[in-house]
């Protein structure tokens, strides 16, 4: 799990993303952002900016995701021009009313979760992952008793991930749909991620365009004053 979470640490990253939230109706909306990351030391900063529609028009997420240590979330919300940390029982809650969370946004630390082989781990080329929070404290503050990652057992990307409310009822599961390699050097970024609801039948779709890894990014881009910029 550290081999595949290293694997994912981009380096220099600037992005437009498109969030698409579907309805169990079928009725949808969009939302367009701007997403800048950098990594360095095993840690990865992010800045989310979000361009339309025009009611989250200026709001922006700042997040620390840190390897060993709790990670770091604060936005910015234009209509009240004011910055807030988002604390870690919000980790739990809905990403900009989408199907994915805040939690979803960060590589949660390894050092939050029992983590083992499942039975049938190893099969089909595929590495078969337990995360379970090591306390119901931690278990409130993902939203889910465990979850189950899916794994290439050849370079060891994520296929997808199963999430299980407490009476151990799958209740969410979010498929990577496609990757593109980074240049220069061993890893990957994920380009399209979808995820399903199957209690409320909502799903959600991020997919990453114009993705640039080459750009240098200043350092001062990922403080809490840039947010308000």
């Amino acid at each position: 799990m550290e081999r595949s979470r290293d694997l994912t640490m981009s380096g220099n990253l600037q992005s437009t993303i498109v969030l698409t939230i579907t309805e169990k109706n079928g009725s949808t909306r969009t939302r367009k952002l701007t997403m800048q990351a950098k990594t360095a030391g095993g840690t990865e900063k992010r800045m989310i900016k979000f361009l339309d529609p025009a009611d989250v028009r200026g709001t922006a997420m700042l997040i620390v995701d840190n390897e060993e240590t709790q990670d770091d979330m604060w936005i910015y919300l234009p209509a009240l021009k004011k910055t807030r940390r988002i604390v870690s029982t919000e980790k739990g809650k809905s990403f900009m009313s989408s199907e994915f969370s805040n939690a979803d946004m960060t590589s949660a630390a390894l050092s939050d979760f029992k983590i083992s082989h499942m039975p049938e781990s190893g099969k089909n080329d595929t590495w078969l992952i337990e995360s379970v929070p090591v306390s119901e404290d931690k278990g409130d503050e993902y939203g889910y008793s465990r979850k189950i990652t899916w794994l290439d057992k050849k370079d060891l990307k994520v296929r997808k991930i199963e999430f299980f409310n407490f009476d151990g009822e799958l209740f969410k599961t979010i498929d990577i749909i496609s990757t593109l390699p980074i240049a220069g050097k061993e890893g990957y970024i994920m380009t399209e991620m979808y995820v399903m609801n199957h209690n409320n039948g909502r799903s959600s779709r991020i997919k990453f365009d114009e993705i640039n890894t080459a750009s240098v990014i200043p350092d001062n881009t990922f403080t809490v004053e840039a947010l308000e910029r």
